[in-house]
């Protein structure tokens, strides 16, 4: 015990310490240490201050900095007038800017400078890089090698040609901000599953990119099903998606719904609407009413349709909503020259609505060689209007030659109203069967339901079109 408190007190002896200078000398007030490190207090009021610079500095410039709170940003002013600058530069403006101010986090040489130089190994013009900017301004915030790379590599793996890559980023840059996984490969699956061909698939991605972010259980499937319920069966939908894979842009709600019913209201009858919006799908997205509103008083005063009169015409013509309004009075001036009657115009109107789109010219010299050369009266007009829809070097002189060599009468429908093979088989008839003097001519839907033996191998497991949970169709990662 002794040894213990011996022990103690050689501790506490002033005697074993050192003389020189204290163990722990107090620093002196009135001098800075070298070594000595600011508080966290400290180092919170610098940060504080070094942030409130910055505001300053961007308010001074007409920038709203608040939405900046709690990211991570630049400790001076001069590193944030390089960003601010270099966004400039680039063409945006400090709108722009307010529009995302977030913008600001990314780094010029770390973010923008490799996300700029890869767009521009793309392919993407300097001249669209504004406007791409505007758009998805996120990019600044991607990965190369993580976000951006492995979109592009998809978008090449739908058949999207290289070439074609950098428009449509150009067309769509909030592409590459979506999952892989997600409404991109599920949007692709259920149109190849409704019957879009595969080979379709990346020349209608080219045209019109904005499917790769539909989801599908709430814009795709609506639509088509939609159509399906008008009467257009599901492969001839496929088939108006090929050729116009826009209309899939067209707002069912707001625009196609309230478009039918306008086609409705101006004499359509209900069992023609399917085969108004197959023949011209553009029907569905445009202002359809004011269009019609204005067509049927135009046809009722220059040819005197009535609105059931009208709805045959849109039924055969659609396109007829957006023809100009001194396109109709041409073609019906001309046919009055022609000698047709007011009553017989609008016979033939109806008959064939096509005769106020044609070429005059060309119309002029088919209707001087069906009166001099075959002779024939205006009546056979009035109940053929079609027939200024065929050609006349291939189609009507050689064919009416061939009658006139065989001695047959016949009707004008009768003589062009079928195929060249069809017409070989009629000049062997010894005499005409009446069933095929009046052939109807109107619009078949199965020209666009004909299987294609190309296309064979493309219905695999989303072969009913398939039904998609849109929860896991997150657009942005």
């Amino acid at each position: 015990m002794a040894r213990y408190s011996s022990v103690r007190e050689r501790r506490a002896s002033p005697v074993d310490r050192p003389q020189g200078r204290p163990r722990n000398p107090s620093p002196n007030p009135g001098r800075n240490s070298l070594y000595a490190r600011p508080s966290l207090a400290q180092m919170r009021d610098l940060r504080a201050e070094n942030r409130e610079s910055v505001y300053d500095f961007l308010r001074g410039i007409g920038i709203v900095p608040e939405e900046l709170d709690g990211l991570e940003l630049p400790v001076t002013a001069e590193v944030m007038r390089e960003r601010v600058d270099f966004l400039r530069e680039l063409g945006l403006t400090v709108d722009d800017i307010n529009d995302y101010p977030l913008v600001l986090g990314c780094s010029v040489k770390k973010n923008m400078v490799p996300v700029l130089d890869y767009l521009g190994k793309l392919g993407v013009r300097k001249s669209c890089l504004v406007d791409f900017l505007r758009r998805y301004p996120q990019v600044m915030h991607a990965s190369v090698v993580v976000d951006l790379a492995p979109v592009v590599k998809f978008l090449l793996g739908l058949d999207i040609k290289a070439v074609d890559v950098p428009r449509v980023l150009e067309r769509y840059p909030e592409v590459l901000g979506f999952k892989l996984e997600g409404t991109m490969s599920t949007s692709v699956a259920y149109l190849v599953g409704i019957g879009v061909a595969r080979r379709e698939v990346g020349g209608l991605l080219t045209r019109y990119p904005e499917i790769l972010g539909m989801r599908v259980g709430k814009v795709i499937k609506p639509f088509v099903g939609y159509l399906e319920y008008l009467g257009i069966p599901r492969l001839a939908v496929a088939r108006l998606v090929e050729k116009g894979p826009h209309i899939l842009g067209f707002d069912l709600d707001k625009r196609v719904m309230p478009n039918v019913e306008s086609l409705l209201e101006f004499g359509v009858r209900r069992q023609s609407v399917s085969s108004v919006v197959a023949q011209y799908p553009e029907i569905l997205g445009i202002e359809l009413k004011p269009r019609l509103e204005s067509q049927f008083s135009l046809l009722s005063s220059v040819v005197g349709l009535s609105r059931d009169e009208f709805g045959r015409v849109v039924e055969r013509m659609p396109q007829v909503v957006s023809l100009s309004s001194g396109a109709v009075e041409k073609h019906t001036v001309f046919l009055k020259e022609c000698g047709f009657a007011s009553e017989q115009l609008k016979d033939m109107v109806v008959g064939c609505p096509q005769i106020l789109a044609l070429n005059i010219d060309i119309m002029r010299m088919s209707f001087h060689y069906l009166r001099d050369e075959m002779g024939r009266p205006l009546e056979d007009l009035v109940a053929f209007p079609s027939f200024f829809t065929y050609r006349l070097e291939t189609a009507v002189k050689p064919r009416h030659r061939a009658i006139t060599k065989k001695g047959i009468r016949c009707s004008l429908s009768w003589l062009l109203n079928c195929s060249d093979e069809k017409f070989r088989d009629r000049m062997e008839y010894d005499s005409i069967e009446m069933e095929e003097m009046e052939p109807t001519s109107s619009f078949d839907m199965n020209s666009l339901t004909e299987p294609r033996s190309e296309d064979e191998g493309d219905l695999t497991e989303y072969e009913d079109g398939g039904d998609y949970d849109d929860s896991d169709e997150d657009k942005f990662t």
